[in-house]
C-alpha cells in the first residue's frame, strides 16, 4: 500500500456509495481501504460491485484497514450518534449532507472533533460545479452590485415507490422531507451566494405522496444585506423532473444556472464586461458528463487539505448555517409566522 495515499473507509454501502467510490478511485493520492454496512444485503451487493474489503463490524474494519478518514453515508438522523460512537478512533470525517438534523447535535460534533483536533468535511459537491464556481467568483468580485433577489427552484419527481423503498425518506424526524433531504444542496448554495439570512416565512404541503413529512415547500427569505430570497421546492413534479436551479439578480447583473442540479448555465448578463467572461460559455457553462464529476472535485479538495492543509472549499460551519435555516423554516411552517434566525429559541 502506498503510504502517500489518503485512506478512506465507507460507513454505509447504499446507493450514494457508488459516487464516493467512483470519485475517490479517480484520485492518484487517495484510496478506499474498506467499507461497512450492518445491512447484510447492502454489504453483499457492494461486494459484488467492488474489490474493496467489506465488513459488517465497523470496529474490525477500522482495526484491519486503519483509514485516515471515515465517510459517513448512513441516514441523516443517524449522523450525530454515528460520529459520537466513532470519534474515539481518532479519524477525520467526511459526512453526507446534512451534517446533522439539529443544531445542538452539530455543535456537539464540532466540540468533540475540536477536542481531538479532527477535521470534518460536509459533502456539498455542487459548490464545485463549474457554473456555480464562476457565479461565486462574480459574486466575490462584486459584479452584481447591490443584491436584489436570490431564488432556488427544485422541481423533481419522487413517486410513492421512492418513499416506500426507504421509510426514513418520508419521516420528518429521520431526515425525510424535501428540506433536509433533496433541497439541502440548494439551500447551501443560496446562502453561500447571498449571505446570512435574517428571517423566513414559509408554507408547506404534502400533496401527492403518503408520507409523514412535506413534499412541497415555499419560503420567502430576507437576507441581512437587505436582499430577498425565495426557496421553491417540491418532489411532486409530474410526470417527470423539471429543474434544479438558482438565479441571482442584482443592480449590475443577473445570472441563472439551471439543469437538473444547478449544472447548466442559462443566463449570464452583466452591465460591465470582465476578463472572466471570455471563455465562460465554452469552458464553464456545464458540468462535464462524467459520473460523480463534482464529487471527484470535492474529494480532491479534502485530500489536499489533509495532505497540504490547503483551504477547504466546503467549510463544515456552512452545514450548521443550513441546519439553522431549516430549523427556522420548520418553525415558520408550524407557527405561520415570520421567524428570525438570531433568536436561539428556534434551534433544536
Amino acid at each position: 500500500m502506498d503510504n502517500n495515499k489518503v485512506k478512506f473507509a465507507l460507513i454505509g454501502c447504499g446507493a450514494i456509495a457508488d459516487k464516493h467510490v467512483a470519485a475517490i478511485e479517480r484520485l492518484d493520492n487517495a484510496e478506499i481501504v474498506g467499507a461497512c454496512d450492518i445491512n447484510s444485503a447492502a454489504a453483499e451487493e457492494f461486494i459484488k460491485k467492488y474489490s474493496i474489503a467489506t465488513y459488517m463490524d465497523v470496529e474490525k474494519m477500522i482495526s484491519d484497514t486503519n483509514p485516515d478518514i471515515l465517510i459517513i453515508l448512513t441516514p441523516s438522523a443517524d449522523h450525530e450518534e454515528r460520529i459520537a460512537a466513532l470519534i474515539r478512533f481518532n479519524k477525520h470525517f467526511v459526512v453526507e449532507k446534512p451534517l446533522a438534523l439539529k443544531v445542538s447535535h452539530i455543535d456537539k460534533i464540532f466540540e468533540e472533533c475540536r477536542e481531538k483536533e479532527l477535521k470534518i468535511f460536509v459533502v456539498q459537491q455542487n459548490r464545485f460545479n463549474p457554473p456555480i464556481q464562476k457565479l461565486k467568483e462574480a459574486m466575490d468580485k462584486g459584479r452584481f452590485g447591490k443584491l436584489v433577489l436570490g431564488t432556488v427552484r427544485l422541481r423533481w419527481r419522487r413517486d410513492q415507490d421512492y418513499y416506500d423503498k426507504k421509510a426514513w425518506r418520508g419521516i420528518l424526524e429521520l431526515g425525510g422531507g424535501i428540506l433536509a433531504n433533496q433541497a439541502n444542496h440548494h439551500i447551501d448554495i443560496l446562502m453561500w451566494m447571498m449571505g446570512d439570512v435574517e428571517s423566513v416565512v414559509a408554507k408547506a404541503a404534502t400533496r401527492l405522496t403518503n408520507i409523514k413529512s412535506e413534499d412541497t415547500v415555499v419560503v420567502i427569505l430576507k437576507f441581512k444585506n437587505g436582499a430577498l430570497g425565495i426557496i421553491e421546492a417540491t418532489t411532486a413534479a409530474r410526470p417527470k423532473d423539471l429543474e434544479g436551479s438558482i438565479s441571482i439578480l442584482g443592480e449590475k447583473g443577473s445570472v441563472e444556472i439551471g439543469g437538473f442540479f444547478m449544472n447548466e448555465l442559462k443566463i449570464w448578463n452583466f452591465l460591465d464586461f470582465d476578463e472572466m467572461d471570455k471563455s465562460l460559455w465554452e469552458r464553464y457553462a456545464k458540468v462535464p458528463d462524467e459520473f460523480a464529476w463534482s464529487h471527484t472535485k470535492f474529494f480532491k479538495n479534502v485530500v489536499e487539505n489533509i495532505k497540504y492543509n490547503n483551504k477547504w472549499a466546503v467549510d463544515a460551519f456552512g452545514g450548521r448555517k443550513s441546519a439553522e435555516l431549516v430549523n427556522c423554516i420548520y418553525k415558520s411552517i408550524e407557527t405561520g409566522r415570520e421567524v428570525f434566525l438570531d433568536s436561539l429559541e428556534n434551534f433544536l
